[in-house]
């Protein structure tokens, strides 16, 4: 029975029980406790907790992928090694809400795994918890109760935290057979691997509280799993997980790669790259990106991992991006996004391949050197954590990565000098928890929602709306009866049209006003659990009840056309990119936008300039916007794009302009003609794979626009010409001539052609293109430079008929006067001057050579 076999005939079973099918939720969730999404109840997790109310119909299904390979979940050193661990896996799972309770949970788990699978009857066993009557009451129906085993707390008991829902667990266990397995520990209820779980039945139906006390909960619920690939290999008679369907033609792959056979016995490098294609391909396709801190970070060492144990196979070049495309094929038709990201995705991975391989020979030598000095050393030594955190800064290799290779070698790291070693990096290094708001005061929330529900929003329609204050908090978050005047606080209309921050946009701002007067501005506006809370400044004392007129500010329509605005970018990028662009990030602003995209490598300017005018092209078309209420499905169907790691209602508001249609709730313009212009400012790289464009339209691009054209103005009338470009080409000349003339001299006496006469520096020379002035610069430079010189300049420029003649001494018994009038009358011109310099001029071109000889002939005469 084929992988996906199961996996349909899950969910068409417990959908045909009424459960309603619900689609994987993302690898990244919406909650800061978890780095990555690793339950089936993940997605399920706020309705068990009553932050949110339980959804019609109240029982659910799905198929979930999960990771565990950070955090507290991690299972990544022992991948490869065991038959059961792997970075991603899927949960099938079955759910009730307070609708059915043990007696269903425990029948749909016992048909399921013996009428729809198979399983002979014969060879399942179950456990219950130690104090659970009722389950083994119900578990006698169905199965020989020698084959029920009583089990503890610890194996038996499951709790979401230490207060919170809890309940006892139920789990059913597979027989493999003395015959394989016949250890001491392979035995019901051992830690052998004869009896294998596969499926755990949690019963939720107690609260602890603070003091660990069990309160039972009002409505009951079930929360159940189901691991799919241990239950396919076990359908196919494989006792590991990786000799099954699900993971042999990607080792079949790794094969074709490395030109090897694979053998269980020695091919753990070989299980290890199959299993992390497989979360490198889904995380990438989700998009998580390559990164030096938190999930990126952790995709890094799961693909780094799997590069190494291609390095152990001989593999010296990128190809861990082939078994990823081997990954997408494969699972591509569950989940379509693989098929659709599958050549982005295999660039992206193999551009971070490349980047590893042009060190990771020079880490392994590094590697390989201190730990031959390790085992020449006494026993139980430590691996120097110098020279791994020289390994993780400089050749890329992350710690945990550093000690799965001691791990095999029987050491371990000092992991005290790393971390001492990695404090000046620490904030870069570590994890990045970006708690949202729903994390402060949760409960004083929930009371609230309780008390109100979710308050009505109606900032769609308009922008002004009569308001009440239902509840009034401090800048603690803690409810209070009212906020004086000059305060900061935070408020919670019935009706409000200030739109909370979301995804891009920022949150609104604007004014409360009571009987014509202005009683507190709006800072800004967020939602926690479902509320639309704005924060205030009180500009009059504010009172529980009291009426008031909610404002807008007037930048919600900047702010509404730049979100717009990512929506016409987002279309213009896929259009000339490749339709592998999605989006990576967003922030919208009144004054600008900023939008990250998934792409490999940096735009050129001819593509720039071909997504602006895409761009502008849409805004002059005059799109309106065209708002739509529809499921999901319905979406999808139109072309909607949905963006991984966020939360999609059953019904879903979809904005389309033209051809750009999105899932959003955000605010935009009703005609894309009222974004006016759009110009590209910045194109750069955030992160390995990840570009940024940033923007502006509306009023932020009119005063671009503006200022240019100031700047341009400026310009003309520093130039001192009214053609611009003209002007550019006439400076940029002179500056030419400029330069020629400057290579065309020397600046420094060291550079002029000379000779020493008793002591004494002589130097005469013709330079040609330069002015008296400069001349009369060098022969002073020369006399600074030296004790005791002589020296005599002829300057000559072509345009002029004019000889300039410049002579200085210092130090010697030589007359510069005189000097230059002899030499002014050769060359048909007169001068003089002082006896330390003089200046002279001349007509005759033709006799330079002459004059020069002459001026050598004089200073060597006085000079004997």
């Amino acid at each position: 029975m084929k992988e996906k076999d199961v996996r349909a005939l899950f969910l068409e079973y417990f959908a045909g029980k009424g459960h309603k099918v619900y689609d994987s939720m993302p690898l990244v969730p919406d909650d800061p406790t978890l780095l990555f999404t690793n339950a089936g109840m993940v997605q399920f997790k706020d309705i068990f907790t009553g932050r949110i109310p339980i959804p019609s119909p109240n029982i659910a299904t799905s198929a979930q992928t999960c990771i565990r390979a950070g955090g507290k979940h991690n299972d990544l050193e022992n991948v490869g090694y065991t038959a059961r661990h792997h970075t991603l896996f899927e949960m099938l799972g079955n759910f009730s809400f307070g609708a059915y309770f043990k007696k269903e949970a425990i029948a749909y788990a016992w048909e399921f795994v013996t009428e729809v699978l198979g399983f002979d009857k014969s060879v399942l066993y179950v456990t219950i918890h130690e104090s659970d009557e009722e389950a083994f009451e119900l578990w006698s129906k169905h199965i020989d109760t020698a084959r029920i085993k009583r089990m503890g707390n610890k194996d038996n008991f499951w709790q979401m935290g230490d207060v919170g829902p809890c309940g006892p667990c139920s789990e059913i266990f597979v027989d493999q057979g003395a015959e394989f397995f016949n250890g001491p520990e392979d035995y019901f209820g051992g830690d052998g691997d004869r009896f294998l779980e596969i499926w755990n039945l949690v019963f939720m139906q107690f609260e602890r509280d603070k003091e660990g006390n069990l309160k039972p909960l009002p409505k009951p619920s079930i929360d159940t799993g189901m691991g799919l690939e241990r239950v396919v290999a076990l359908l196919e008679g494989k006792h590991s997980n990786f000799d099954s369907s699900l993971f042999m033609p990607l080792i079949a792959k790794v094969e074709e790669i490395t030109r090897q056979t694979y053998i269980y016995e020695s091919g753990a490098s070989f299980r290890v790259i199959a299993d992390h294609a497989r979360s490198v391909a889904f995380l990438l396709a989700q998009g998580v990106n390559f990164d030096k801190e938190g999930r990126g970070y952790v995709l890094r060492r799961i693909l780094r991992r799997a590069i190494r144990h291609g390095y152990l196979l001989g593999l010296r070049e990128p190809f861990v991006y082939q078994v990823v495309g081997c990954v997408c094929e494969n699972m591509g038709a569950h989940y379509r996004y693989l098929l659709e990201k599958q050549q982005a995705v295999m660039q992206q991975c193999k551009a971070e391949e490349l980047r590893f391989f042009e060190t990771i020979e020079n880490g392994m030598n590094l590697f390989n050197k201190e730990l031959e000095k390790l085992k020449d050393e006494k026993p139980n030594q430590l691996f120097s954590g110098e020279v791994a955190f020289k390994l993780y800064d400089t050749y890329g290799f992350p710690l945990d990565l550093t000690q799965d290779m001691l791990r095999e070698n029987g050491f371990g790291v000092d992991v005290d000098s790393f971390e001492i070693c990695m404090k000046a990096q620490k904030e870069q290094a570590k994890a990045n928890w970006k708690g949202s708001g729903d994390s402060v005061k949760e409960g004083d929330f929930k009371l609230l929602l309780s008390e109100f529900g979710v308050n009505e929003f109606v900032g769609y329609e308009k922008t002004e709306a009569q308001s009440r204050i239902l509840a009034l908090l401090d800048a603690n978050l803690q409810r209070v009866e009212s906020i004086k005047k000059d305060e900061m606080g935070f408020i919670l209309l019935d009706r409000t049209p200030f739109y909370p921050e979301s995804g891009g946009p920022m949150g609104d701002k604007g004014v409360l006003m009571h009987n014509n007067d202005k009683i507190a501005e709006i800072l800004d506006t967020k939602k926690y659990f479902g509320l639309n809370i704005s924060q205030v400044k009180a500009v009059q004392d504010l009172r529980l009840k009291e009426g008031v007129l909610a404002i807008v500010d007037s930048i919600r329509l900047e702010i509404a056309k730049h979100h717009s605005a990512t929506h016409l970018l987002h279309k213009a990028l896929r259009e000339i990119l490749g339709e592998h662009i999605t989006q990576a990030g967003s922030l919208v602003e009144s004054n600008r936008l900023r939008f990250d995209f998934s792409h490999s490598q940096s735009l050129n300017k001819e593509e720039l300039e071909k997504i602006e005018q895409n761009v502008n092209a849409q805004i002059l078309s005059s799109y309106p916007q065209i708002c739509e209420q529809m499921d999901i499905q319905s979406a999808k169907a139109k072309g909607a794009m949905a963006l991984f790691g966020e939360k999609y209602g059953t019904e879903v508001r979809v904005i389309s302009f033209g051809d750009s249609i999105e899932l959003c709730g955000g605010i935009h313009v009703p005609n894309t003609a009222f974004i006016g212009s759009f110009y590209i400012v910045k194109e750069s790289g955030v992160s390995s794979g990840v570009r940024r464009i940033e923007a502006v339209c509306g009023k932020a691009a009119y005063e671009l626009g503006k200022n240019a054209l100031d700047d341009i103005e400026k310009a003309k009338e520093n130039l001192k010409a009214q053609n611009l470009l003209q002007g550019i080409d006439k400076l940029k000349e002179q500056v030419r001539e400029l330069k020629n003339k400057a290579n065309k001299f020397p600046n420094s006496l060291k550079a002029m052609k000379s000779e020493i006469i008793n002591g004494t520096k002589l130097i005469v020379l013709e330079l040609k293109e330069i002015e008296a002035s400069e001349a009369k610069k060098l022969v002073d430079n020369a006399k600074n430079e030296n004790e005791k010189v002589a020296i005599l300049l002829l300057s000559t420029e072509e345009q002029k008929d004019k000889i300039g003649i410049t002579a200085g001494v210092k130090g010697v018994d030589l007359k510069a006067g005189a000097w230059v009038k002899e030499i002014a009358q050769i060359l048909g011109g007169n001068g003089g001057g002082r006896e330390d310099f003089a200046t002279a001029g001349g007509k005759d071109k033709l006799k330079i050579p002459q004059a020069l000889q002459r001026a050598k002939e004089i200073a060597k005469e006085a000079l004997k």
